[in-house]
């Protein structure tokens, strides 16, 4: 009985992290026309606070993506992306969303 080819990782990692990196963009986009929404129909507080709960937010989610395209550049097989990492993820994510949201009524 021969046992089963080890896994060819291919490109998946590269493909992985540069998808990371696309993500980590449009959020960069999306923060960046928040505090542009922000301040063009008049300043006012609540604007000003959404503001900077968006870019809290983005920074949130750029520590979480930065630390995910670090740990699949370290080794060719990188671990998992562990579920707090991809609950902080998606929280960031839909969080940015609200503000935008928020911003836009």
């Amino acid at each position: 009985m021969t046992s089963p080819p080890a896994r060819d990782p291919g490109l998946q990692p590269e493909r992985t992290r540069l998808a990371w990196r696309r993500t980590t963009l449009a959020g960069t986009v999306a923060a960046v026309l928040a505090v542009k929404t922000a301040l063009h129909g008049g300043v006012s507080v609540s604007r000003i606070v959404v503001c900077a709960l968006c870019c809290a937010l983005w920074l949130g989610f750029l520590a979480v993506a930065n630390r995910r395209i670090t740990t699949l550049a370290a080794s060719p097989e990188p671990t998992a992306l562990a579920p707090r990492h991809a609950t902080a993820a998606v929280l960031y994510a839909v969080a940015l969303a609200g503000c935008g949201v928020l911003l836009i009524l």
